[in-house]
């Protein structure tokens, strides 16, 4: 007897999921190419993202994430400069600046993504596309942000 609800244990493994982690990847690599490039946000998305195979889920969120990170920049900014002590973000790793912005972005505008999730998803930016010292670094300007906003919430 062959059970036709059940599903194949491998199923699950061929169906392609969207991947909150991978559009995270893909809105850091897009703000990095805007950040050094100076491209205007429609180059990087029309040579970065759109030639890329991806499900509408995962494009729509790292577009998403991209697009709402350079508008929202100069704000961003400014919350990096009030937590950075003795770093002027322009001499900040490229990498690790754009790796803020985009976690400011999503903590401050994606409510539904929990503080801590969004925080350790920027971590693991850190970790495979920075250095080790960035992943403390990356995790002391996010804290302070998050604690002083919680404070002003207060």
């Amino acid at each position: 007897m062959v059970c036709t609800t059940a599903r194949r244990p491998f199923q699950t493994l061929l169906t392609p999921m969207p991947s909150r982690r991978k559009a995270r990847e893909l809105a850091l690599q897009m703000l990095f190419q805007w950040d050094l490039g100076r491209h205007s946000p429609e180059q990087v998305i029309a040579n970065f993202l759109e030639p890329r195979q991806l499900d509408a889920e995962t494009e729509r969120f790292a577009r998403s994430l991209f697009e709402g990170a350079v508008a929202e920049a100069p704000t961003l900014d400014s919350l990096v400069r009030s937590q950075a002590q003795h770093w002027r973000l322009e001499r900040m790793a490229a990498v690790d600046r754009n790796i803020l912005r985009l976690a400011l972005y999503e903590l401050f505008h994606v409510p539904e993504n929990p503080p801590a999730v969004v925080i350790n998803e920027a971590l693991e930016l850190a970790r495979r596309f920075s250095t080790v010292d960035s992943v403390d670094f990356v995790n002391g300007i996010l804290e302070g942000v998050r604690k002083a906003a919680a404070h002003q919430g207060s």
